[in-house]
């Protein structure tokens, strides 16, 4: 429910698109990178903690203009991929991004190169602010290749998987879906088609689904093609790095060992069961033999529609933050003070909810499609927890340090869908509305802890899968998803022919160099709830 353009304001960064300012700002960074390279450029190896430190914040300095031009094109790209002047920003900068990335490939091999050969830098007190940094970099070295074979790799990246990567987010952006929304035809985008999932009428919800992925499915092999070679590149990579798996690097990423995450993914697999008892439970509810696929996340019936326009979602969070900390909640005001919300669905616009951190302005932008549905102010008030994650991490932290591992970033967005929950549980007018909500948490609970880690062994089964020399087509990788995905719900659920193609809409499967984006949320969510039963 909008009753006016939720869009965010990028002018705090720069003007427009095509203000020559953003020109000008590109020349300075390429300036900056190749003053950088000329003076750094195979001395770093032999460098003392206190020239470590000088470089170091040089190149914090350099990385901070550059992240807010990538921010700029990918931020007007996100809210609307069909404006030419938005496209071509964005192919420039990720031009740019591939070139200077070549330029300083040097540095982080050599940075590496130092604190391998002399660990004792890490602990010395004149570079305590980047230890951490300098463990997590000195972990990637055995990996690390000739500096001519990472730029080659950057190379090929540019018009390869990054390519692929955007076939499949330009493809689901730029299309609509005829869908009966209450008994009425109408064309909408994805971020809208989706949202109609948790739409209180069933037929409505049957004809979004069978909608979208009736049409992800004509162009499975599309689909296909994309996910097959940014899997088999990623296979390439691993090879040539010498990572122990796939899921290696994300380890690494992630501060966290490959124990942990089959401890975590075992004691999931162990457990489907309470998750498939809450499903058969959910079915007798809403007085059916069994959910069908669009009643996973549908709202109970009789119950009242709980329906909110924007303001009214924007009052619901900052009171539920603020109820928690009034200085917690202060990032949260902030973002809704600068417009750095765009929350209106419109056709062009990248599908799902992000948060994007603005480290030289110490802010975030959220982008979501709202559309009025309690799933939506959930939505919202996880994405505000990125950005209150972020407002306080970039107040405090240099920018090498606010380079956050997934297991850790997910931790402030779910706290703040706990702390909307127990404010909505606080302000519940009935005992129906209070089932509603706890539907609705029980809901988000189970998709992130049972259907997120089905995607965790589905990627782990492609990647055995073509070690073993199968050729994946859209037949065959829907086939992987399905044993996945009925590994985590059973029987419980009547699943659409339609459906097959589900893993196609996920956005994560298909980012270039970004394996296994899954399990961090498992792990955060396990994590907060516990942390949440101290609070």
């Amino acid at each position: 429910m909008m009753k006016r353009e939720i869009a965010w304001d990028l002018s705090e960064i720069f003007p427009s698109v095509t203000d020559p300012s953003v020109q000008k700002a590109m020349n300075d960074v390429e300036e900056m990178a190749e003053k950088f390279a000329s003076k750094y450029r195979g001395k770093i190896k032999d460098f003392t903690a206190k020239e470590l430190l000088t470089c170091l914040q040089e190149f914090e300095a350099y990385y901070a203009k550059l992240r807010e031009i990538l921010l700029f094109s990918e931020l007007s790209f996100a809210a609307n991929m069909t404006l030419p002047e938005n496209q071509a920003l964005y192919d420039k900068a990720m031009k740019l991004e591939a070139k200077l990335g070549k330029m300083l490939a040097f540095f982080e091999l050599e940075v590496g190169e130092l604190v391998y050969k002399k660990p004792e830098l890490i602990s010395d007190p004149v570079l305590a602010n980047y230890k951490h940094a300098l463990e997590r970099l000195r972990r990637k070295v055995p990996h690390q290749l000739s500096e001519t074979e990472e730029k080659l790799i950057i190379e090929k990246d540019q018009f390869g998987v990054h390519a692929w990567e955007e076939l499949q987010s330009k493809w689901l952006n730029t299309r609509l879906f005829e869908i009966t929304v209450e008994g009425e035809k109408k064309m909408v985008p994805f971020g809208e088609a989706y949202g109609l999932s948790s739409h209180p009428d069933r037929a409505t919800r049957e004809s979004a689904y069978k909608a979208v992925f009736s049409l992800v499915g004509k162009d499975g092999e599309i689909f296909a093609s994309a996910f097959r070679n940014i899997c088999n590149d990623w296979l390439s990579v691993c090879e040539l790095r010498k990572y122990d798996s796939p899921m290696h690097a994300s380890l690494i990423a992630n501060d966290i060992d490959q124990q942990t995450v089959d401890n975590l993914l075992k004691a999931v697999e162990d457990n489907v069961g309470l998750y498939q008892h809450y499903l058969r439970l959910k079915a007798k509810i809403m007085g059916l033999p069994k959910l069908g696929c669009h009643d996973i996340i549908a709202p109970l019936p009789d119950a009242p529609e709980m329906k909110f326009d924007f303001e009214t979602a924007k009052d619901l969070i900052i009171r539920a933050y603020s109820r928690f900390d009034e200085e917690y909640a202060f990032a949260v005001k902030d973002m809704f003070a600068r417009n750095h919300i765009d929350a209106t669905p419109r056709f062009g616009k990248r599908h799902g909810a992000f948060c994007a951190g603005w480290y030289n302005g110490k802010s975030s932008f959220v982008l979501q499609s709202f559309n009025g549905r309690l799933n939506d102010v959930y939505t919202l008030a996880h994405e505000l927890g990125h950005a209150t994650h972020g407002y306080y991490c970039y107040k405090n932290q240099t920018i090498l340090n606010t380079r956050i591992p997934m297991v850790v970033a997910e931790t402030a967005s779910i706290f703040g869908e706990l702390l909307l929950t127990d404010l909505l549980l606080s302000e519940a007018k009935s005992d129906i509305e209070k089932k509603v909500i706890l539907c609705r948490i029980l809901d988000g609970a189970g998709r992130v802890i049972f259907s997120v880690s089905a995607r965790a062994w589905f990627e782990k089964q492609i990647y055995d899968a073509i070690k073993r020399g199968e050729y994946l087509n859209h037949e065959t990788i829907c086939k992987y998803w399905v044993a996945a995905r009925d590994k985590a719900y059973g029987d419980t659920v009547e699943w659409f022919n339609e459906m097959l193609s589900e893993w196609s809409i996920t956005p994560h499967y298909f980012m270039a160099n970004f394996r296994f984006y899954n399990y961090p949320y498992v792990y955060a969510q396990l994590f907060v709830y516990a942390l949440y039963q101290k609070y």
